[in-house]
Formats: structure tokens, C-alpha cells, sequence
């Protein structure tokens, strides 16, 4: 006999909030009439944590102190044994999205230290001489702004410039060439559905520019009572400037945040997420010169 079937969730985006239902359909589609002994269905979320290996020596040390972070898990029974009847059955399901005592539902995200993901899975119980029918999707999580919170409209713009003098962790100076680099960035508190905006001007530089890039970096921090492991990574490189660039043109800087590699800045007990824009200019040579921005994302 063969049974297929699929959970199809009733938003096409997935995207559900904190305190809604987790709605949708488990469709079957079975050849012939199928005997199974229960279906069920488990939602899942958890944030899962791990190191990288240049932090081996600090893990050995409290390993076993950091595991992953549940934040909702329980199962329902939505079918007791019986059969499904050949050719196609849909069994609508509604399952509350209320996270365990003391936990908060915290935004979906898929970093590289830390993954915060929420699952839903259907388990199609059969007899023993026949093998369990699994299945699996993600859902997404979106931090949902309550009416007691302000929208956020306060813009923080940052003006820097970039000149031999300003650099730091540079032995020799004077082997620098001359060049001075102007510019703005509209917002340093950023929403997520927003883009990244600002702008940069070259005023000088007595060498050719091959490059201007824009870096957008995550800064993962995962710990625990012993010890701390924090490990910052690019998500996305925009290159926003190609060859010798004129001196004294604007040019736009315009960035929008990925989804699921991105999520508003959060700050636990157990684990950090945080964000940071890199401007890096690249001479001609190779040698290139960065000015880091840390940035706090918001939902609202």
C-alpha cells in the first residue's frame, strides 16, 4: 500500500506571531485503503547553539553547560487509529503558538553559531511490520508589536570619515597612502523592512581604487555561566562602487536586511545575536582599509 501526504500550512508565507494558531491542512493522498494506528503532530522550537572550532579549548571547559534552548514542544493526537480511505483526505489542523513557561517565541533565524527555527512535524503511526510515515516544515516566527509599544521612528544618522590618522591596528602609518573618505549613514537603529541607506564620498586618494564594498556582519555570541564564545561572520558583501572611483561624486549606499539571516538585534542570558556594517574600500594593490559600524535591528 502506499500513502502519500504533506502538510500544507494555511499562509503561503509560513510567517506566524506569538499567541496565534498554527493553522493549515495534512493531506493524504493513498492508493489504496491505508491501516495506520495514530496520526500526530508536534510543533517544535528551539534555539540550537555550537562553536567554532577556533573556541574548541574554551568549550572543553563548560560544554556540557550549554545546550540547546527549548522554547515550545508538545504533541497532539489529531487521529486515533483506524484507516484512510483510498484516493485523497485532507485533515484540518489548528494549533495554538504558546511558548513554554517562561520563554518567549524569539523571531526566526539561521546563523552560523546560532539557529533559532521552529518546526512542524506529522508522524503517521503504522504497524510493525510496516514503517512510520514522517513529516517535516518549518514555520516562521515574527516578532509582532504590541499597542503599548511606540512605533520606531528615531533616526540616529552617523557621519564618519576615513583618513590614514583614523586607522587603527596599522604599525607603520606612514607606508599608508594619502586618502580621505567622507560620508553618512542615514540610520544606525534599523528596521528590517526597511533598506540600509546612507552615502560615501572619495575627496581624495593618491592611488587607484579597485573596489568599494559594503559588508554586512552577524556577531553570535553563545555562553553560559563558565565562559563566553563570540564569533562574528558576513552574511552578504554588496559592492557599491567598481573601479577608480571619481573623487567628490556621492555614491548611494542602499542595502536591504535577507530575510532569516537577519532578525532584530537580541540580547539573553544564554546567547547574543547583534549586527554590524563593514565599509570597505580595496586599492588597487589589494590592500584595503574598513570602518566597522555596529547597528541595532528592530522589527517596529
Amino acid at each position: 500500500m502506499t500513502t502519500n501526504f504533506d502538510i500544507k500550512l494555511k499562509r503561503s508565507n509560513k510567517i506566524f506571531h506569538q499567541g496565534e494558531n498554527l493553522t493549515g491542512v495534512i493531506s493524504f493522498d493513498c492508493k489504496n485503503e491505508s491501516r495506520h494506528e495514530g496520526i500526530a503532530l508536534t510543533v517544535e522550537g528551539l534555539v540550537k547553539m555550537q562553536y567554532s572550532s577556533k573556541n574548541v579549548g574554551i568549550i572543553d571547559a563548560f560544554y556540557n553547560s550549554v545546550k540547546p534552548v527549548p522554547l515550545i514542544n508538545y504533541s497532539v493526537e489529531i487521529a486515533k487509529g483506524g484507516y484512510l480511505p483510498a484516493g485523497k483526505t485532507d485533515i484540518a489542523f489548528e494549533l495554538p503558538l504558546r511558548p513554554k513557561t517562561n520563554k518567549t517565541l524569539y523571531e526566526t533565524y539561521h546563523g552560523v553559531f546560532i539557529t533559532i527555527q521552529y518546526l512542524l512535524r506529522c508522524e503517521v503511526k503504522r504497524s510493525m511490520l510496516n514503517k512510520d510515515l514522517s513529516k517535516c516544515v518549518e514555520f516562521m516566527i515574527e516578532t509582532e508589536r504590541k499597542d503599548t509599544e511606540p512605533v520606531t521612528s528615531e533616526t540616529r544618522p552617523t557621519s564618519f570619515t576615513i583618513t590614514p590618522e583614523s586607522l587603527q591596528n596599522v604599525k607603520d602609518k606612514r607606508k599608508v597612502p594619502s586618502f580621505r573618505v567622507k560620508g553618512t549613514l542615514s540610520n544606525t537603529i534599523c528596521k528590517l523592512t526597511d533598506p540600509f541607506t546612507g552615502e560615501l564620498v572619495i575627496e581624495e586618494c593618491e592611488i587607484p581604487i579597485r573596489s568599494i564594498e559594503l559588508q554586512l556582519v552577524r556577531v553570535e555570541t553563545c555562553g553560559c555561566a563558565e565562559g563566553y564564545a563570540r564569533d562574528a561572520t558576513e552574511i552578504q558583501n554588496i559592492q557599491i562602487g567598481d573601479g577608480d572611483i571619481c573623487r567628490g561624486v556621492p555614491i548611494p549606499i542602499y542595502m536591504i536586511f535577507p530575510r532569516l539571516f537577519s532578525c532584530p538585534t537580541l540580547i539573553t542570558s544564554n546567547f547574543k545575536i547583534e549586527f554590524e556594517v563593514n565599509v570597505i574600500v580595496i586599492f588597487e594593490d589589494n590592500h584595503l582599509i574598513t570602518e566597522n559600524f555596529p547597528i541595532k535591528l528592530v522589527r517596529f
